[in-house]
C-alpha cells in the first residue's frame, strides 16, 4: 500500500484546450491601440508642431552665415631635432551683417592666431584630437579680442604639418 501512495497517478487529466478568445481579444486590443496611435500622430496630438516650426522658419528666414577668410599662414615651429612648418588656412564665422566690423579686427585676429600657434608644442599638434583643441582655443581667444557676440565660430580649412 505504501507503493500505491507513492506511485504516480496513472490517470492523467487531459490538457484543457484554450479557446481562441484570448488571442482575438489581444488582436482587437492591438488594432484599437495601433489605430489610436496613428490618429494621434496623424492629427498632431503627439509629435505635432512640425508645421508650426516650418511656418516660423518661413516667417523668419535665417540668413546664411558670413565668413571672414584668414589667408594661408605658414609658421616655423621650434623643434629641437629640426625645423617643422605648419600651414593653416581658416575662416572666422561672423555674426549676421557685421562683416565690416569684423574686418577691422583682421590684424588682431592674425596676431592672436600666430601667437597661439607659436606657443603650441609640435608634439601636441600630432595628437588625434589636436584640431578640436586648437579650434576651441583659438575661438575662445578670438572671442576675447572681438567679443563673443561678433565671433560665432572658427573653422579650420587647411592644416598641414610637415
Amino acid at each position: 500500500m505504501a507503493q500505491d501512495a507513492d506511485a504516480p497517478n496513472m490517470e492523467e487529466k487531459p490538457l484543457k484546450k484554450r479557446g481562441l478568445m484570448p488571442i482575438l481579444i489581444g488582436m482587437a486590443g492591438a488594432l484599437v491601440l495601433g489605430g489610436g496611435g496613428f490618429y494621434a500622430v496623424y492629427s498632431g496630438l503627439i509629435l505635432g508642431g512640425q508645421d508650426k516650426a516650418i511656418e516660423d522658419v518661413k516667417a523668419n528666414p535665417k540668413t546664411l552665415p558670413t565668413y571672414l577668410a584668414i589667408e594661408q599662414l605658414t609658421l616655423s615651429l621650434a623643434e629641437p631635432g629640426g625645423a617643422e612648418h605648419l600651414r593653416l588656412s581658416a575662416h572666422v564665422e561672423i555674426a549676421d551683417g557685421r562683416l565690416d566690423e569684423a574686418e577691422a579686427y583682421r590684424p588682431r585676429f592674425l596676431s592672436v592666431i600666430n601667437t597661439y600657434l607659436r606657443a603650441v608644442e609640435p608634439d601636441d599638434l600630432r595628437e588625434a584630437n589636436a584640431l578640436i583643441r586648437l579650434r576651441a582655443q583659438i575661438l575662445r581667444r578670438l572671442q576675447m579680442v572681438a567679443g563673443a557676440d561678433l565671433v560665432d565660430d572658427f573653422l579650420i580649412t587647411e592644416f598641414i604639418l610637415n
